[in-house]
């Protein structure tokens, strides 16, 4: 759901033009490299794989039992047969000698002649090696045997183009013998967090510190999503320092972000230090929390050439941050390797009551089924100094400015990313 464009505080523009202006100025990058299966978690798939094997390659034992030719078996009383061979998982059986049954164990191969698996509950030891099987009418032909290709057949399609690869794809991709797989290049981002009052934590803090979280909330979510997070130390707040870092990220990196700096304030330098290097294109959004926010590229002058690096320059604030890597810095990474970023969104009702006023609001919920529908109850806090409260929810919900919401009204949605 969109804001209400005529309705804007003077100067700024909404989050959906804002991203549409960010992701207009990206080129997808969609190159393909090889990478060991082992290494593939996260990672998006550059080609749909295609299967060379049937899944199972022959058909097999669902269960420990006796194979048999179901016309072996008398059609009204039980049949003794002879045990004519032994077969485990990982073991070639031999064709199974007419007028006789094999001993078989679950995932075990089938052998030419059997065409049934009887369960050994149903079965009677004899002496000599000999069994007594149950009849024709109580027995199904066919059945307890799990047949070649039952999950996959040499030619289909496992995996498509564009997936995030989860660790159940890796283990589908195994099931048919693939070691290696094509997928996009990594994006290196380079994370700056701006400001002389952050330490790292385990360090002690002196009067006016903070721990910074930002950098690990920037990093997670970029790791998270497949791409190399390059963190760059805590930036001075200096023109010069913030220039010299900005000079060092261009120069590896694919796509730089950065927290503190944004506004107007005497030392805030990160939005002149962007139009210093490049020129900037986005700045002052409708959104609450995060109305400072930067993005632009700069022109890096490395020895490997010169290049134009895009620049996401999100507040200092760490709710405001957490807020701008869901409207802005996800879908960026997500578009910028051909994905989706359309999937995260929904829509559901709305716990409680709120009131917007000017700019399009984005509360923290916590989203989940009640009496049949999806609903999305808001965090205890909403206040833009409570990080605490992002990690309660797992969704943000998208109220558009001047609007009041009840309980129940449908509203859109984002899961976290």
């Amino acid at each position: 759901m969109a804001s209400n464009h005529c309705d804007l505080p003077a100067g700024l523009i909404t989050p959906e033009m804002a991203l549409d202006q960010m992701l207009a100025s990206l080129m997808p990058d969609i190159r393909p490299e090889p990478c060991a299966l082992a290494q593939a978690l996260n990672r998006t798939l550059s080609e749909s794989v295609q299967a060379e094997c049937d899944v199972p390659p022959a058909a097999n034992s669902a269960m420990d039992g006796y194979a048999v030719a179901w016309s072996d078996l008398a059609p009204q009383q039980a049949t003794p047969l002879a045990i004519s061979q032994r077969i485990v998982a990982g073991q070639g059986p031999q064709p199974l000698s007419v007028g006789t049954c094999a001993r078989i164990f679950t995932g075990a191969e089938i052998p030419p002649g059997a065409d049934t698996v009887i369960m050994q509950e149903a079965v009677t030891s004899l002496a000599s090696e000999q069994v007594l099987l149950p009849s024709q009418s109580e027995v199904r032909q066919g059945q307890n045997i799990r047949a070649q290709g039952q999950d996959i057949h040499s030619g289909q399609t496992v995996v498509s183009a564009g997936t995030v690869l989860a660790p159940w794809h890796l283990g589908v991709l195994a099931s048919v013998g693939v070691a290696q797989v094509p997928v996009v290049r990594r994006l290196k981002v380079a994370v700056l967090c701006t400001g002389d009052e952050l330490v790292l934590p385990g360090q002690p803090l002196a009067p006016g510190q903070i721990y910074n979280s930002n950098q690990f909330m920037l990093a997670g979510l970029i790791e998270r999503m497949g791409h190399e997070a390059w963190v760059i130390d805590t930036v001075e707040d200096t023109l010069s320092a913030t220039l010299e870092a900005l000079d060092l990220a261009a120069a590896e990196a694919d796509l730089i972000v950065t927290t503190g700096g944004v506004s107007v304030g005497e030392e805030d330098h990160v939005k002149p230090a962007i139009e210093q290097r490049g020129e900037l294109s986005v700045w002052k959004v409708a959104i609450k929390p995060g109305k400072p926010v930067a993005f632009g590229h700069i022109q890096s002058t490395a020895p490997a050439g010169s290049k134009s690096v895009p620049v996401l320059g999100l507040p200092g604030n760490p709710v405001s941050v957490f807020v701008g890597t869901q409207v802005y810095l996800a879908p960026i990474l997500a578009h910028c390797v051909g994905q989706d970023y359309h999937a995260r969104q929904g829509t559901a009702r709305l716990a409680g009551q709120w009131q917007t006023r000017a700019r399009q609001e984005y509360l923290r919920v916590q989203g989940h089924w009640a009496d049949g529908d999806y609903w999305l109850t808001p965090c205890a806090s909403q206040s833009s100094g409570v990080l605490s409260a992002v990690a309660e929810g797992n969704a943000l919900a998208i109220l558009p400015p001047h609007q009041q919401f009840d309980e129940g009204d449908r509203v859109h949605y984002l899961a976290y990313a």
